[in-house]
């Protein structure tokens, strides 16, 4: 989704409502905080012009300023800080809110670590812009404006040329060093992200990559794309410092343009008190300005990682839930007439097939032939170019979505399992379920036994991935789960093709019980595994 700068910063910036009152705080307690480092030098010059109220009332004026500059600048960064990190929460919140949609029809062939680098990484750059560049730009702006008030009381000339200055420097200058930029800050981030999905796929890879003996070509990928993010980096650096430096030379050329037109205005030998005073005020005044100088490059990683990040929040996912609809009982499924295409490739043509309440239809055919699918379009992941998907005579467009999930046990190809232990991985179909109710789901799934033998029994952890278990007893976790949530309509692909013919038996039988009263849509390569089905669909 292409996007302009400004549009994401305004799109960033709206998300600061909820936290208003907070901002608000930050930039008084900013704007006062530069206010006072500003009085500083003016209050010091005018007490050594020999201004009212003596030394003592200098030094306590001075450190009174010093103060208040520190408790007010701690307030500042304080809230700040508090903004970034609670907004930071909310957006993490309401991108793993839009990921939960878009799974999985829209994030199927996605780089994970591309996904990853999304939520860590760029998520993180928006502190930048949360805690580091809202409320400088506002404090800037009052500051600047009280200057030029300031300014303006010893001559209108004065308050015009501040006005000049600090639109050159606040403004100015960003957009042109923004143009230069580029689009350097999303390169630098899409590399980033490319760079993070590359790592994670040679860290799954890493059985592969060394028996085939592929480690040199797997590590010069990553070192190319490791330069290429450096070399973006590198520029980026040289972009800020190019920016400090002319920032701090157009500086320089306005301090020595308003001791110019102070000469101009007071003559060389008149009025030194206030020419002093006018000029240490002005100098002193770019404090607050100087930091939008640098916004130009330091924004553009913050601004390309939230387009990315907005990106996946807007995304319109493929299929959206589904609430306040009557209740469904469950009477059978089918499909009627159905066409469906990943893309241009069509899967499934004018496709009908009906699965009858309390019978096992079993599903085969090659490879790419839409048999998952089939499944998917049941489970309503994905919607039909054209026909209908229903269950008990609705539309599944016309389902609750909950309704559905509740109705639907479905088993993958590869099952997918969470770091902890293998109860609380079986538990995840029901939450509400019971050891016991655990414990015989898995002698359903021919898995209690191999279970017991483990030291830590269903405690026992699985691993990252469940590294630690095999594919055929990752399966019967899987086949687990769907025994345990206890649908009447159960979508099971391919769920004994890891596993050998004895424990295909037993787990066969189990299905072959467990059907009573349910309807199966059983999806398998193997002839086998077609001895229990009531019916055959051969595609």
């Amino acid at each position: 989704m292409k996007r302009s700068k400004i549009g994401t910063l305004f799109r960033m910036l709206g998300l600061v409502k909820p936290l208003t009152g907070f901002m608000c705080l930050a930039v008084l307690c900013g704007t006062l905080a530069f206010l006072a480092v500003e009085a500083i030098p003016i209050v010091g010059v005018w007490g050594m012009f020999g201004g009212q109220g003596g030394e003592a009332w200098l030094w306590i004026t001075l450190c009174g300023l010093a103060l208040a500059r520190a408790v007010l600048r701690y307030t500042e960064q304080k809230t700040n800080h508090y903004i970034a990190f609670t907004l930071l929460a909310i957006i993490r919140d309401r991108v793993f809110r839009a990921l939960r949609k878009l799974c999985p029809a829209k994030l199927e062939g996605r780089d994970k670590g591309d996904l990853i680098s999304l939520i860590t990484s760029d998520v993180e750059l928006l502190e930048v812009f949360y805690a580091h560049t809202i409320s400088p730009i506002c404090i800037a702006v009052l500051c600047s404006a009280a200057m030029c008030v300031f300014l303006g009381l010893f001559h209108p000339l004065f308050a015009v040329y501040a006005v000049l200055a600090y639109i050159i420097t606040g403004v100015v200058l960003p957009l042109i060093m923004s143009k230069i930029s580029g689009d350097t800050g999303d390169k630098l981030r899409r590399q980033a992200g490319g760079l993070s999905a590359y790592v994670l796929e040679n860290i799954r890879g890493l059985d592969e990559t060394i028996q085939y003996g592929h480690g040199k070509e797997r590590m010069d990928g990553m070192n190319s794309r490791t330069d290429k993010l450096s070399k973006s980096q590198s520029t980026l650096n040289h972009l800020n410092g190019f920016n400090a430096a002319i920032a701090n030379t157009v500086i320089i050329l306005l301090d020595i343009g308003m001791l110019a037109l102070v000469i101009a205005v007071y003559g060389s030998l008149g009025a030194a008190a206030e020419s002093a005073v006018v000029f240490a005020a002005f100098v002193s005044s770019f404090g607050s300005v100087s930091a939008l100088a640098a916004l130009g490059t330091t924004l553009q990683s913050t601004i390309a990682s939230g387009g990315r990040v907005l990106d996946i929040i807007d995304e319109k996912p493929e299929t959206e839930d589904v609430s306040g609809q009557p209740a469904v009982t469950f009477t059978g499924a089918e499909l009627d007439k159905v066409t469906f295409s990943y893309s241009s490739e069509t899967v499934l043509s004018n496709m009908s097939v009906k699965f009858p309440e309390n019978r096992i239809v079993g599903i085969v055919g090659k490879s790419g032939c839409g048999k998952s699918t089939m499944l998917k379009l049941l489970m309503r992941f994905w919607k039909t170019n054209s026909g209908e998907v229903r269950i008990s005579g609705r539309n599944v467009e016309q389902i609750n979505t909950s309704d559905l999930r509740d109705m639907e046990s479905y088993m993958t190809q590869e099952t997918q399992l969470f770091k902890d232990t293998i109860a609380n991985n079986i538990r995840i179909a029901k939450l509400s379920a019971t050891d016991d109710e655990i414990t015989e789901a898995c002698k359903k799934a021919s898995l209690h036994e191999f279970i017991m033998t483990l030291p830590d029994g269903y405690e026992t952890q699985v691993g990252e991935l469940g590294e630690t278990l095999s594919g055929g007893e990752r399966q019967r976790i899987g086949l687990a789960r769907a025994f345990l949530h206890g649908a009447p309509f159960m979508l099971l692909d391919e769920p004994t093709s890891n596993l050998d013919s004895l424990n295909e038996a037993v787990i066969l039988k189990a299905l072959r019980e467990e059907a009573a009263g349910k309807t199966v849509a059983l999806v398998s390569h193997g002839r086998s595994t077609m001895r229990i089905a009531d019916e055959i669909i051969e595609m």
